[in-house]
């Protein structure tokens, strides 16, 4: 049974051919269509969308870049060694934001939780322990040390820019295509570390545990002679 009398109140449901009152029992009400809640960008707006995402993407590059440069720059000119160890860390967290624009999600996470997380935490407690005492490098002018790293640095700048350019073979200027369901992985990295690289792997870790080592030594020595 329904009441005659009772409509539906939204003008969008349809109910068929049912009666009416009896005042509008002749008319016949057409239905409109569905309304969305939240209508769909169309058209310009879509292209909106991808030019502030676009937009954004190259702000959060720029900043991550010039963070990057800039950190370590700071690393080597504090005659803090504190100073310099937090340096490192925001030069750590630039180097993951750019990670993450290469969706390259793992290398962005290992990247904070290994290096900014347990091997910072190591160097500072290293720092700690020596009292965080340094020389500074160009005291009493140069020596045969600050110019051999000079030397050394400018040779390995030389070297990665013959190497880029040797090895990229005019394909810097294409963008590559990258398959991410392959590369980025937990299981592929694992995979590369302990099958193709596991020499490397091995040697970090070993030369890790000589910097630790090192640094109770030097911490025992600084004891004895103050």
């Amino acid at each position: 049974m329904r009441d005659l009398r009772v409509l539906a109140r939204r003008p969008d449901l349809h109910e068929g051919h049912a009666p009416g009152r009896a005042d509008q029992a002749g008319t016949r009400r057409r239905p409109r269509p569905l309304r969305h809640a939240d209508p769909v960008l169309r058209g310009p707006f879509v292209i909106l969308a991808a030019d502030a995402g676009n937009i954004l993407v190259w702000i959060v590059w720029v900043v991550a870049a010039f963070a990057c440069i800039g950190s370590g720059i700071a690393v080597i000119s504090f005659s803090n060694p504190f100073y310099s160890a937090l340096s490192l860390i925001g030069n750590l967290a630039s180097l993951a934001a750019l990670y993450l624009l290469l969706s390259a999600e793992f290398v962005a996470a290992a990247q904070v939780l290994v290096y900014a997380g347990a091997v910072m935490v190591m160097f500072l407690f290293v720092i700690a322990y020596l009292g965080g005492q340094a020389d500074a490098p160009w005291a009493g002018g140069p020596s045969w040390q600050s110019i051999a790293a000079v030397c050394a640095s400018a040779a390995l700048l030389v070297e990665v820019i013959v190497v880029i350019g040797l090895k990229s073979g005019g394909r810097l200027s294409h963008e590559a295509t990258v398959d991410s369901a392959f590369y980025g992985r937990p299981y592929q990295i694992g995979t590369l570390f302990l099958t193709d690289h596991l020499l490397a792997f091995e040697i970090t870790s070993i030369v890790l545990l000589i910097a630790a080592v090192g640094g109770v030594i030097l911490g025992a020595h600084s004891r004895e002679t103050t």
